[in-house]
């Protein structure tokens, strides 16, 4: 078997080792105490997260995540993470070495550079699963991946893969997976749902001078909101939408799970649904395209509750598409965007 001659990084967020407080109160306290999550004083970011989230907060998750969590496989990003690996190290072959690491628990991006290290894989691509850039997410996984990198006496090449938002293999995939939920579903609304972010953070990874300012602020992409997370949602829905063929006015952007008390990105996903629910919406399908895997967002926030508050207000049945996982489509989508950056050096020379 011939050595691989480069290797690629699958980078995801992260998940608690069990559906439990204890858990996930080790999860929240390395994932909030960054301070690219929680960009206040450090001694601030300490007592919120000290004495307001940590006491209460752990148990509240722990429950929502056993509805979700599968006996066997444990928790979904997670395992549909590690499907995702295996496809692609199948479909690559002996050509590279895939692993994944999560930014926050395990397995650990350091376990992940070591390993190639211990192989004698110096070129590495690497691949935050975020389609849409944010310092919260993608800033933060590659601040960790340099970092880490870093400390190695062989600093190995890092080649790394764009946010992927409209690349044309990641909208063909996501179109491919919820074409036929809208076929069987024949929704009246289609709503995108992507994670929120703080009304700050936008306006710090933004040049403008009309950052928020107005409702089309984010229609157009160029070099003063090129790092616009929000910016970036509008165009993967744009795109979505037009792949899907859905007609103007039959489809709607909103932004999910809110944290804090301070402003975060409007229009907010709860209050959509609940707000379609009380004009009497029979049947509405969400999309999520800001999460590649199903987790607590996607499954728990919208397809449980999400689903039962759009019933309680009034409305009739909300469809969520599943993330893209470990599709054949997207498996096939992530090395076509991969490729599109992989090194063309010859075979890494073996420490």
């Amino acid at each position: 078997m011939s050595q691989p001659r480069w290797g690629l990084l699958l980078i995801n967020l992260g998940t608690p080792d069990a559906p439990t407080p204890s858990a996930v109160r080790r999860y929240l306290a390395e994932f909030l105490d960054d301070p690219r999550v929680i960009d206040m004083a450090a001694w601030k970011r300490w007592a919120l997260l000290n004495l307001v989230i940590l006491p209460r907060r752990p148990k509240q998750a722990a429950h929502a995540y056993t509805s979700i969590w599968d006996a066997e496989r444990g928790s979904p990003l997670k395992y549909h993470s590690e499907d995702l690996c295996r496809a692609l190290q199948a479909s690559l072959g002996d050509e590279a070495k895939v692993i994944l690491a999560m930014r926050y628990q395990s397995p650990t991006i350091a376990a992940a550079l070591e390993t190639f290290r211990a192989e004698g894989i110096d070129q590495i691509v690497a691949l935050p699963l975020f389609p849409q850039y944010a310092s919260s997410s993608t800033g933060s996984a590659l601040e960790k991946l340099y970092l880490e990198a870093g400390k190695l006496n062989n600093v190995p090449q890092l080649t790394i893969v764009p946010p992927f938002y409209e690349h044309p293999a990641f909208i063909r995939a996501s179109a491919a997976i919820a074409k036929p939920v809208l076929a069987e579903a024949d929704p009246q609304r289609v709503l995108f749902s992507f994670h929120s972010l703080p009304e700050r953070h936008i306006r710090a990874s933004d040049f403008s001078t009309g950052c928020l300012a107005s409702e089309s602020c984010c229609d157009q992409i160029g070099d003063a909101n090129r790092f616009c997370y929000r910016a970036h949602c509008y165009a993967t829905a744009r795109a979505l939408a037009a792949a899907l063929e859905l007609a103007e006015g039959t489809w709607e952007v909103a932004f999910q799970s809110r944290l804090t008390r301070d402003p975060w990105v409007k229009p907010h996903t709860d209050a959509r649904i609940e707000a379609l629910g009380r004009e009497g919406l029979e049947r509405l399908v969400v999309l999520e395209p800001s999460f590649t895997a199903d987790c607590l967002e996607t499954l728990e926030e919208i397809g449980i509750r999400g689903a039962k508050d759009f019933r309680s207000a009034g409305g009739g049945t909300l469809t969520l598409v599943p993330s893209l996982n470990a599709s054949a489509v997207w498996v096939e989508a992530v090395e076509e965007i991969v490729r599109e950056h992989v090194p063309h050096r010859g075979v890494s020379t073996p420490r």
